[in-house]
């Protein structure tokens, strides 16, 4: 499978989604922020936020794999 790097990048960068969504949850049960502009506001920082930590966390995890993928295949010997 040659498209592992996707799916390193988006294993590892899902957790910005799980973020994002415990965002709204504790917008729900734990604030009491009235008003569309605060809202607005909360939701814009926290997408903004949970977008850079994806992102941050996909590029960890890729270059994770990246060098476990190198690795390996550096120990195969062709005679």
């Amino acid at each position: 499978d040659y498209h592992w790097w996707w799916r390193a990048f988006l294993t590892s960068g899902s957790s910005g989604l799980y973020l994002f969504g415990y965002s709204i949850m504790y917008f729900h049960s734990q604030l009491e922020i009235d008003g569309f502009v605060p809202t607005l506001m909360y939701f814009t920082y926290m997408a903004v936020f949970s977008t850079l930590f994806f992102l941050v966390t996909g590029t960890i995890g890729f270059y994770s794999c990246q060098k476990f993928v190198w690795a390996i295949y550096a120990a195969i010997k062709v005679d």
